[in-house]
């Protein structure tokens, strides 16, 4: 129902209900979407994002023996359940890899510890089943970068609903600042994000996750108002038609804008540079960026924005320049001083 707030299952409960989902649907050939969803407490719409990833799993780390299931929208068929019911054999190469990322990610900060425990019992199991092949995983270990550590934590945080403090890194306007956010869900589009009530802002934000400086469960609990969840199928940023189009031009050192800047295209120049293409309510906040890129990208369009983006150069340009000039006479004075 519109306006009902919804509490959004963590990545392990998502991971739990598929797992329950192949063994439900190796039962039930040609099941009713709609049944399997009202079985599983789920929309149709989530269960089916739900099928589009089970194909990608399987027995296998090399590609094959892969889940063949599919839907025609009303039913859902598994064409391969006996295959993948076989007792599973895997390789040397394949037991080291599943065992060094199982000790990794039974490391990270933030895990709920009946989560740990079961991982490490299942660890156990691979073990005793891998005989002499696991012993090479003992001399191998992963540290997971910071973003294995926040994701943990906004996990640990929308499971146990409470409220978070973070340190963020804002791209656009080049600062870091600090926050206290109620989580509501994490998104994986391309990177991902957390979505949630930002308390600074008093607003809905979407802040990823390896742009968090540093994170604090807090004791409060969360309480984001009532608001209806959007549809992110289409992509996490939708600019609205009428917000105005900006061109930037980069070369092969400011690439890194695709990465930061949500973009509708880029297209590859002959020097190994971007043409990048977006929308943006505020076109002006992207003066800013036109002067980080320096030599390394400009603004092409709207006119009058590469005009202002210009004048902010030669201005910053000649303040720099007149500093110098300052510091020399002051250097200078000193010397004949002497």
């Amino acid at each position: 129902m519109a306006g009902k707030p919804v509490r959004p299952a963590s990545a392990i409960d998502q991971t739990r209900r598929m797992l329950s989902l192949v063994t439900y649907l190796r039962e039930r050939p040609g099941a009713r979407v709609e049944d399997v969803a009202r079985a599983f407490g789920i929309s149709e719409d989530e269960l089916v994002s739900d099928l589009d990833v089970l194909p990608m799993c399987g027995t296998s780390f090399r590609g094959g023996d892969l889940l063949d299931i599919d839907t025609d929208g009303e039913r859902i068929w598994w064409h391969n359940p006996d295959d993948v019911a076989e007792p599973l054999r895997i390789a040397a190469d394949e037991a080291t890899a599943l065992l060094v990322a199982a000790r990794a990610v039974s490391t990270l900060p933030g895990l709920r510890e009946s989560d740990r425990q079961a991982l490490l019992r299942a660890t156990a199991k691979v073990e005793a089943a891998a005989g002499d092949a696991a012993g090479a995983s003992s001399r191998l270990s992963v540290t997971f970068e910071s973003e294995g550590g926040v994701f943990a934590d906004v996990d640990r945080a929308i499971s146990e609903r409470r409220r978070l403090w973070i340190r963020y890194y804002s791209p656009a306007r080049d600062e870091v600042t600090e926050r206290e956010i109620d989580p509501i869900r994490l998104v994986s589009v391309g990177h991902t994000y957390v979505e949630a009530w930002c308390r600074r802002s008093e607003a809905r934000r979407t802040f990823r996750l390896d742009r968090v400086a540093e994170i604090k469960i807090l004791d409060e609990p969360s309480a984001p108002p009532e608001i209806e969840l959007r549809d992110l199928s289409e992509g996490l940023v939708q600019p609205a038609a009428e917000d105005p189009e900006v061109v930037v031009e980069v070369g092969p050192g400011g690439r890194w804008v695709a990465e930061y800047y949500p973009h509708d295209s880029a297209d590859e120049l002959a020097d190994g540079g971007l043409r990048i293409t977006l929308r943006t309510p505020e076109p002006a906040s992207l003066r800013r960026l036109a002067l980080r890129l320096g030599r390394d990208g400009r603004i092409v369009s709207p006119p009058e924005l590469a005009d202002s983006a210009r004048q902010a150069a030669r201005e910053a340009l000649a303040a720099y320049d007149g500093a110098e000039e300052q510091g020399a006479h002051g250097a200078h004075g000193v010397d004949g001083g002497q």
